[in-house]
């Protein structure tokens, strides 16, 4: 046992990590970094996608793939003193799930779709643990309990797809901390739930710690969320650590240029700049914190002209019960509002509140069970599929997932063109070719995208495809539906800075949805709160941040992560 291990749990010493891309070439993911977690405590690692902290974790856990991953020999991985590296594959399994256990990032993934959650959680008891059925049951049912699921004992024998996304997470944690694990290492655990949620499980995972005395290893690229629970920072970037130190220090007095990059990226709930600052902005020192900038103002004005006035729309899903009946679920309950041309209305509310059906039953994706939408003139909802035809090139949506969204088969030059000739954009194919040429440039992309692949791209990168296909109609209203929630802190300034260009440069209407709430400060002029299918509050976005009436979106802008506590 090395003298540092009585002070701290883990011990990382020199960890490189290089990955095989083919039978020439490798990519070296992590550089020779170290840090220490202590014993007791929290500490975050923080970085965008890319910077080696997810896989820094899982080369503790040891799940990297060995097919592919060299691990340096000088590289050390010491747990309460013992090297993780040197271990046999059998004392390695046996430590982690007991020892050392992970959330991972994406729940319905990680958990199997064809067992019951008390089954996946009593299988970890009955593997590490020892227990038999009846044991393995009882500890499962204390488990749903600790981590706050509602009526645990019907619960226990739901399947994963019954649950909610937030639920989902909580029954990971019970399942991570089922044998008390000295170490929990989480891994992104709330990028995907929305605020409300969100800050349910970071006060969940910060008690928890507190009652076992664990360790945790929190992996994130949100500092405003490592302000409410760590202890210490770790900084990383393209596979180095880039400054650590106590989370007050980081925040209050950052060292290195990169963190002061992510500390300012993010828009905030106290101004809202022109533009939003990059991260290259800080690496070149054409940005400094604290300097004066241009403010943008936001609010709906009297006597603007109206692109859309939807009054009353109502959506209806019925569901399936028993074996011939069925219920009637209203999804969306006389929603109405206005948007006036080249202004942004933020809807905002937790997953279930109906804020997506909105955006698609505009669309008539979802065919409407009421109300009208009122188009120049025109009811969008009542007008026959023949005479809607011309209206799908002026109202356009750019969904949540890039991944999802752009066929696999297609160059982005096909998915570019597709659009144009279908609804006969351009008097020939060179017309279309140059106009697709010319959205590459407008969107921030090289001329060279236009023969690649989607998944030639990051993700950043493909929102700015889907944003470019958006752009092949010319529309007059754009619905971004969770468009940058999956986004980098640092991409996804730079796409809601491309989104502001564009409505700047061409005056369209955004109907912008998402759970991310300073996100929609920065972006609305009006705001829509939705809770239940219906809309319970609505004023323009710095009056109801500064005064919000109903107490939903009290309760919302409360869960809003604000860094470091005064």
């Amino acid at each position: 046992m090395t003298p540092d291990s009585h002070n701290n749990l883990l011990q990382v010493r020199n960890l490189r990590v290089t990955f095989r891309t083919d039978k020439k070439n490798t990519f070296e993911a992590v550089k020779a970094i170290s840090f220490n977690v202590p014993r007791n405590a929290t500490v975050a690692l923080v970085g965008e996608s890319g910077s080696g902290k997810s896989v820094s974790s899982l080369a503790v856990m040891g799940l990297l793939p060995a097919e592919t991953t060299i691990i340096d020999p000088d590289s050390r991985i010491l747990f309460d003193g013992r090297d993780l590296l040197r271990m046999s594959d059998a004392e390695r399994r046996d430590m982690c799930g007991k020892d050392i256990s992970m959330i991972f990032q994406e729940p319905m993934s990680s958990l199997n779709p064809v067992f019951t959650v008390g089954f996946q959680i009593a299988e970890v008891l009955r593997q590490h643990m020892g227990m038999n059925g009846k044991q393995a049951r009882a500890r499962t049912l204390a488990l749903l309990q600790e981590v706050g699921i509602p009526d645990p004992a019907s619960k226990i024998d739901a399947y994963p797809s019954q649950m909610s996304g937030g639920q989902q997470q909580r029954v990971m944690i019970a399942m991570a901390i089922a044998c008390e694990p000295k170490l929990l290492i989480a891994d992104e655990p709330t990028t995907a739930l929305d605020v409300t949620i969100q800050k349910q499980i970071m006060e969940l995972i910060a008690a928890l710690q507190k009652k076992h005395q664990m360790s945790v290893l929190f992996i994130t690229h949100d500092l405003g969320l490592v302000g409410e629970i760590a202890d210490h920072v770790i900084v990383m970037r393209h596979g180095d650590v880039r400054e650590t130190g106590a989370t007050r220090q980081v925040f209050t007095a950052p060292q290195d240029a990169y963190t002061k990059a992510l500390l300012h990226c993010r828009p905030s709930l106290d101004e809202r700049p022109w533009r939003l600052p990059v991260i290259d902005d800080y690496i070149s020192g054409a940005a400094a914190p604290g300097a004066a900038v241009r403010q943008r103002s936001r609010g709906y004005v009297a006597g603007e002209e109206n692109v859309l006035v939807v009054d009353k729309l109502s959506k209806s899903f019925f569901l399936r019960e028993g074996l011939f009946g069925k219920r009637e679920f209203h999804a969306v309950k006389d929603v109405s509002f206005t948007l006036p041309r080249g202004k942004t209305l933020g809807v905002v509310g937790e997953s279930g509140s109906g804020k997506t059906t909105v955006g698609l039953t505009l669309l008539r994706l979802h065919q409407a069970s009421g109300g009208t939408a009122l188009f120049e003139g025109k009811d969008l909802i009542a007008m026959p599929d023949k005479e809607y035809l011309p209206y799908k090139r002026r109202i356009q949506i750019i969904f949540q997932n890039p991944y999802a969204s752009l066929n696999p088969r297609f160059t982005v030059g096909q998915i570019l063109l597709e659009p144009m000739r279908i609804h006969k954009i351009g008097a020939t194919d060179k017309e279309r070719i140059d106009k697709a040429y010319w959205l590459l440039e407008k969107v921030g992309l090289p001329a060279q995208a236009f023969h690649r692949y989607p998944h030639e791209f990051s993700g950043g990168q493909r929102q700015r495809i889907a944003i470019a296909r958006c752009l092949t109609m010319q529309p007059e209203i754009l619905v971004c539906d969770e468009s940058v929630s999956a986004l980098d802190v640092s991409v996804q300034a730079q796409v809601l800075n491309l989104l502001q260009d564009l409505q700047d440069e061409f005056g369209m209407s955004y109907i912008f949805i998402s759970h991310d709430l300073s996100v929609v400060k920065y972006m609305a002029d009006q705001v829509m709160v939705m809770h239940k299918g219906q809309v319970v509050e609505m004023a323009n976005s710095d009056e109801l941040y500064r005064n919000p009436r109903h107490p939903y979106t009290q309760t919302l802008l409360s869960a809003i992560p604000r860094g470091v506590p005064a």
